[in-house]
């Protein structure tokens, strides 16, 4: 259980860096950036969907790891686990999204919560940054344009 808790707490923070990373480039790249605000929005989009894409991808290889090679728990029916499962359960997971149709036991489960937690939390900032980014481009094509 020490090591599954351990790899939570190193995702939350590789996690929230990629995160804060991401919207911060994001934050000094778009102003200079000679596109339309729509397209800046656009970008913002994309950025975002890439980011938990890539954060999605780390919680499922840690899954992954700790039930293939740590024993430190199941994810559903062996006889299907793969990492392609994985990347399936992480995104559901993730996303809260929670279908139930894959089902982890064991000490993963803890992973599972966290999981949910910060992609939440994560999801949530993405979308505070989008209604911002909307409203200072939207504001600046709307000067421009009076």
């Amino acid at each position: 259980m020490a090591m599954v808790v351990l790899v939570c707490l190193v995702l939350l923070v590789v996690t929230t860096v990629i995160h804060y990373e991401v919207l911060r480039g994001l934050a000094v790249l778009l102003p200079g950036l000679g596109i339309k605000p729509r397209a800046k929005l656009i970008v913002v989009i994309i950025a975002a969907f890439l980011a938990h894409a890539l954060e999605i991808a780390l919680y499922a290889l840690a899954i992954w790891g700790l039930v293939r090679f740590g024993g430190l728990g199941t994810l559903d029916d062996s006889s299907r686990f793969s990492l392609d499962v994985s990347l399936y359960f992480s995104a559901e997971t993730y996303t809260s999204l929670g279908y139930g149709d894959v089902v982890p036991g064991g000490a993963v489960r803890l992973l599972a919560g966290v999981e949910a937690l910060n992609g939440l939390l994560l999801i949530g900032w993405s979308a505070s940054y989008t209604y911002i980014a909307m409203e200072r481009f939207w504001s600046d094509a709307a000067g421009r344009a009076a």
